[in-house]
């Protein structure tokens, strides 16, 4: 199928998906925008090395590669919006807002990156590592913009970005397609990733930290009345105190029904995150692809607001049970397709089952 028909066919997707959230019973939802037209716009700002994507004029999300904010080691999309406008990502580190957990400030936005590349932490990287650790630390750096697109309900960005060594040297190679999509009251991003190994090969160990991530406001977290110790794959510990669960109201399902932290560590070929966000109904949900490696994926999703699909964690997810160890030889790509939702208004697990089932086919 020709793009253009490709494109045809997601606006219809889309517009099915808005007339089934429409028809969620009234307490279940917004009120839907009496708006029916948008236009969704790449606009690439140079000088501050960042592309915005906005619809009807209104910011979506913006890639983000900025080597000059320290925190950043890695292409981000930041911050996630509704259709409504409301921000479902997280604000720290890089505006922080009050009443936010302050752990992992490598947890920004909307990311793609793994925890063992080749014996280096690409995942936990950001400026809070000591000196001391940072030649364990791999960075993520943008290399080109190929390509950008805007359309009435489609926009695309197109990028090539470097995985490095802590001294610079390339070990992957990454070309990245963002697909942005809107139609009223409803937001979608698909993200076709593809990795090269350049000159050597390249072993992704099985590690618990990756792999398309999502780090989400609080109010989408799970309430928790119990401190937390979060530990990352080296054993360092973040002490999390309780904190006030006031408009904290998060909840997980997979594909299988399970729901809650209880998703973590369970293979599913979709979970959806639904709670309210200043007075606004969502539903966040990732999509895994039949053709990504490990299908159907182990999640890395928890309570305290990290979201991630994690298809190399195998070992770890499966407590010894399985083991992938997934290795590229110089030369050799593999590529990861997946779909990020953003609804205002809440989907039940039947009609995600029917769109996972969609966009499979699509």
């Amino acid at each position: 199928m020709s793009r253009r028909g490709a494109k045809f066919c997601f606006v219809a997707y889309l517009m099915a998906t808005f007339v089934f959230i429409a028809n969620q019973p009234a307490k279940a939802r917004q009120k839907p925008n009496k708006k029916t037209s948008t236009g969704v716009e790449v606009i690439r700002r140079d000088a501050e090395k960042r592309v915005d994507i906005l619809v009807d004029g209104q910011p979506f999300t913006s890639y983000l590669y900025a080597d000059t904010i320290p925190v950043l080691k890695k292409t981000v999309l930041y911050p996630l919006r509704t259709a409504k406008g409301t921000i479902v990502t997280r604000g720290f580190p890089l505006a922080p807002r009050t009443g936010e957990r302050v752990d992992h400030p490598h947890q920004i936005g909307c990311w793609f990156n793994y925890g063992e590349v080749n014996g280096l932490d690409f995942w936990n990287n950001s400026n809070a590592i000591p000196a001391e650790r940072r030649h364990e630390m791999g960075t993520i750096r943008q290399r080109a913009i190929n390509h950008i697109e805007s359309g009435a309900h489609t926009g695309v960005l197109e990028v090539t970005l470097d995985w490095r060594k802590p001294e610079g040297k390339p070990i992957l190679r990454e070309e990245t397609r963002f697909v942005f999509h809107a139609v009223p009251n409803l937001r979608a991003i698909d993200r076709i990733t593809t990795l090269t190994a350049l000159d050597e090969r390249v072993l992704f160990k099985d590690n618990k930290e990756g792999m398309l991530a999502i780090r989400v406001a609080r109010a989408l977290e799970h309430p928790s009345a119990e401190p937390l110790t979060l530990t990352d794959a080296s054993g360092n510990a973040t002490e999390v105190p309780v904190m006030d669960n006031t408009g904290v109201t998060g909840m997980y399902t997979n594909s299988d029904g399970i729901k809650g932290a209880e998703v973590w560590a369970k293979r599913a070929s979709w979970v959806m995150l639904t709670g309210i966000v200043e007075s606004d109904s969502v539903t966040l949900a990732i999509f895994d692809h039949p053709k990504n490696i490990g299908y159907p994926s182990y999640w890395h999703a928890r309570g305290y607001g990290l979201f991630a699909v994690n298809p190399l964690g195998q070992k770890i997810f499966s407590e010894g049970k399985e083991e992938l160890n997934f290795a590229l030889e110089a030369g050799a790509s593999t590529t990861f397709r997946y779909r990020v939702f953003i609804l205002s208004g809440f989907a039940t697990r039947e009609q995600m089952a029917e769109k996972h089932r969609e966009f499979i086919e699509e």
